[in-house]
């Protein structure tokens, strides 16, 4: 009756067993979650891009342009300069100021370069910190979704545990019964060979032993599924050996009270409406301005008159201030507020569906202790029923059939013990799942 005493309940072990081992190596060797931690990486690999917006940017441009022909612009400085050159000559009696030709100038630069350090950087630009607090809020994200994968895979591997664990026992189940038919046949035999049995009952031994190995061909083989999944969850060789030193009595004696925790689902919701509000202040300070800074040292000249003199700094602000973009900024602010109510909405919902789930998995290992409890009981009664009529038929009070009977009760009462005892640990799986319980 101790079962009947722990509502809402869970297995939970105090010391790590077995199966804690198992999803510990889970955790580090399952492919799904390390893909997941993958993705972890990349978004704290955009959180640092993110950051380093803040940083100045410092780049060496160069280049040389050297051309003749095309577009031109004629300079008269001949026909500007000459007459006065004449007259100072004429003043002076001398050929001081000699006679000069007009200049013609093409467009293209002569064996021009002009190489630059260029630095720029942001001094006033909100886009920025908002965009550092979405990479910072999706990296929560990633790791939450982390989470929500390994609490799902702490179920699945319990719940392939102990489907191995019970299809191992049916095997175990179907070899005893396998063995009392092949005793029971040797009776018969020794009845008939003494004058007391029937040649039916030898034919009906035969019919029951084949049965039963049919059914223990069926066992094995979902033994070897059952061992096949729990190892490719675990990312192992399929045939890899698994432990069975389990105590499955202790297991389902330790289960007790504990206190439900919060599902990573709705903490995803959480975080998603964080991230969305975050884009809401972004989008709603599009009219602020943005100011840029930067700042070149260089160099230019052509290639034959490089001096001291080529050498130059210039630096300037650039600020860009919206005006007008045909409201599409105020569209994309209202269309996000549609965004963070209707997310709200589904976080109210969700929860509500979560708890509604929690409480009906909590019902579940209740109602399974209960079977459990009376599968036990059905199952010592048949193994006492059994012992009886097997004694009795030995003495020739019972028949043949109804020792037939007995063993079929006993076996199918020792399946039913089988199914409702794991029954009670899967649905604690299941409850642990549904409640975020289970440490990560």
């Amino acid at each position: 009756m101790k079962y009947l005493l722990l509502l809402f309940a869970l297995p939970i072990f105090g010391q790590k067993s077995v199966l804690d081992e198992y999803v510990a190596t889970a955790f580090q060797q399952n492919i799904t979650l390390q893909q997941k931690s993958i993705q972890v990486e990349k978004a704290m690999i955009a959180l640092k891009t993110a950051q380093s917006l803040y940083q100045p940017s410092v780049a060496f441009q160069g280049g040389y342009q050297s051309g003749e022909g095309g577009r031109s612009i004629a300079f008269p400085v001949g026909d500007l300069l000459n007459p006065v050159y004449s007259t100072l000559n004429a003043l002076t009696k001398s050929t001081a100021f000699p006679q000069i030709a007009n200049v013609e100038t093409n467009f293209f630069p002569r064996d021009f370069y002009d190489v630059k350090v260029q630095t720029t950087m942001p001094l006033y630009n909100k886009d920025i910190s908002y965009n550092k607090q979405i990479q910072e809020q999706t990296l929560s994200l990633q790791r939450e979704d982390v989470s929500l994968y390994k609490r799902e895979l702490v179920k699945q591997i319990k719940t392939a545990y102990y489907n191995y664990l019970l299809s191992l026992g049916l095997v175990k189940v179907y070899e005893n019964s396998l063995n009392l038919a092949l005793e029971g046949k040797k009776v018969n035999e020794k009845l008939l060979a003494n004058g007391k049995g029937l040649p039916a009952y030898l034919l009906r031994s035969d019919s029951e032993i084949a049965t039963i190995q049919a059914q223990i061909a069926e066992a094995v083989k979902q033994n070897q599924s059952a061992q096949y999944y729990f190892n490719f969850l675990l990312n192992r060789e399929l045939r890899a050996e698994i432990r069975i030193d389990f105590e499955v009595e202790k297991a389902i004696a330790g289960v007790y009270a504990v206190t439900p925790g919060v599902r990573e689902e709705l903490s995803l919701l959480s975080k998603s409406i964080n991230i969305q509000e975050t884009v809401l202040k972004m989008n709603e300070s599009f009219y602020l301005p943005k100011l840029n800074g930067f700042v070149n040292l260089g160099s230019q000249a052509t290639l034959n008159n490089i001096s001291s003199k080529s050498g130059y700094y210039f630096f300037g602000l650039q600020m860009d201030i919206p005006i007008f973009s045909g409201k599409r900024n105020l569209y994309k602010v209202k269309q996000t507020q549609l965004d963070i109510a209707s997310a709200k909405n589904a976080l109210d919902l969700s929860t509500k569906q979560f708890n509604m789930a929690t409480e009906i998995a909590q019902k579940n290992v209740q109602s399974s202790i209960v079977s459990f409890q009376a599968s036990t009981k059905s199952y010592e009664a048949a193994a006492a029923y059994l012992r009886l009529i097997e004694k009795g038929y030995k003495e020739g009070v019972s028949t043949y059939l109804e020792t037939v009977d007995a063993r079929n009760q006993w076996m199918n009462a020792q399946i039913n013990y089988q199914l409702k005892q794991f029954n009670v640990l899967i649905a604690a799986a299941a409850y642990e799942r549904e409640a975020a319980s289970y440490p990560l």
